[in-house]
């Protein structure tokens, strides 16, 4: 699979192009249900201070979930999680034509459906360098989420992000500007 992901950007796109898969909208859906179809309980639990930080964020900052996989399974993740009512939407590989999320087109895709014409009204979070690359080219500010490889265990640089942080949690401490107190303390 991964040397799918290497040569095609996608796994799912390297099935349709070996023929391991019908390029259907049936077939794509019904593979990437399947794919996704994980225990997210082994995984992931509730997360009150994940929450609490969203909560504590500006509210007129409409918040969304940009992801490589698909809806269902980022509604799973964040009810797991215990945030998924702080979310306006979900822009999901299949929202993007099933291109790769370090595509520009996914990118486009969504600023359109988000409605923000100003890239520079995007801040992403996210812990893959390849995507922090094209949202700086796109100009959205983007923030290093990580600073470990999660399978090498390697430091992580990225000269693409604005900034980086360990977990997500520490969004206050690269972007205090995004939350209520600090509107408050000025």
């Amino acid at each position: 699979a991964y040397e799918l992901y290497k040569e095609y950007g996608t796994v799912l796109k390297g099935m349709i192009a070996k023929g391991y898969l019908e390029d259907t909208d049936q077939a794509k859906g019904d593979y990437l249900e399947a794919v996704h179809d994980i225990p997210i309980h082994d995984y992931l639990s509730t997360d009150l201070k994940l929450r609490q930080l969203l909560c504590s964020m500006d509210p007129t900052i409409p918040k969304y979930v940009f992801t490589a996989g698909i809806k269902s399974h980022a509604e799973r993740c964040l009810t797991a999680l215990g945030i998924q009512d702080l979310f306006v939407g979900i822009i999901d590989v299949k929202a993007c034509g099933y291109e790769s999320k370090n595509s520009r087109a996914a990118f486009e895709t969504a600023m359109r459906v988000s409605s923000v014409e100003d890239p520079r009204r995007c801040v992403f979070f996210d812990d893959c360098v390849k995507n922090l690359k094209t949202a700086n080219e796109m100009g959205w500010r983007g923030i290093l989420v990580g600073r470990k490889n999660r399978y090498t265990g390697e430091v992580i640089v990225c000269e693409d992000a604005e900034n980086d942080i360990s977990c997500i949690h520490d969004i206050p401490l690269v972007f205090p500007e995004l939350f209520i107190q600090h509107t408050m303390d000025e």
